[in-house]
């Protein structure tokens, strides 16, 4: 069985989705899924997000779905209850880390600078995501980072179609957060013929 830093690997690009009706979760995941983008973090920015988990992994359970912007414990248990496959959260708190530990589940927390990356380390963590990664340097900053730390980092903030494929092409990296191809308007307003395109210029 593959791990979640395998998948994600694979995957390269994972959609951070911030779903505001629960009954838009089902046709995005139907998108995603058809057109090769199999994958979704799920925001606990709303509160659509447990529910739509629930209705995304009973839908198609092989996609890939983490929760992210998990700041609690609790939203931790919500998370795994829902049936997310791993973790995000925007920044280390080494409480839900360890939390995460417990349970089982893969975290992947936010760090930007050594001293985070190193209390990462410290964790047991592999895995960090690079948040908010234009914000805070971008790839010089990646690329320093990289070069003194054995960890992979998935950059999140600020990616979007004209700069993925130069954080792509660091061996560092495991895959890239984004929003460009699944934006609000769009998904609230049902439109999956165009969001059909987005995902599909992704792998293109």
């Amino acid at each position: 069985m593959q791990t979640i830093e395998q998948q994600l690997k694979e995957i390269k690009i994972v959609p951070v989705i911030a779903i505001e009706d629960k009954n838009n979760a089902v046709p995005l995941a139907k998108v995603l899924i058809e057109n090769g983008l199999p994958c979704a973090e799920i925001t606990f920015r709303t509160e659509a997000a447990v529910e739509s988990i629930r209705l995304m992994r009973e839908a198609y359970p092989t996609l890939l779905i983490g929760a992210g912007t998990v700041l609690t414990t609790q939203q931790v248990d919500d998370a795994i209850d829902a049936g997310a496959d791993f973790i995000v959260s925007p920044g280390l708190n080494p409480t839900t880390v360890t939390y995460c530990q417990e349970k089982n589940i893969p975290i992947i927390p936010g760090v930007n600078n050594p001293s985070l990356v190193e209390q990462a380390m410290s964790l047991g963590l592999k895995t960090v995501k690079f948040f908010p990664a234009e914000p805070s340097g971008g790839l010089s900053m990646l690329k320093a980072l990289s070069a003194v730390y054995p960890v992979s980092f998935m950059p999140t903030g600020g990616i979007s179609p004209t700069n993925v494929s130069d954080y792509l092409a660091l061996p560092s990296v495991v895959a890239c957060g984004g929003t460009w191809m699944v934006p609000n308007a769009m998904i609230n307003n049902g439109d999956w013929k165009g969001l059909t395109q987005l995902v599909k210029d992704v792998n293109n």
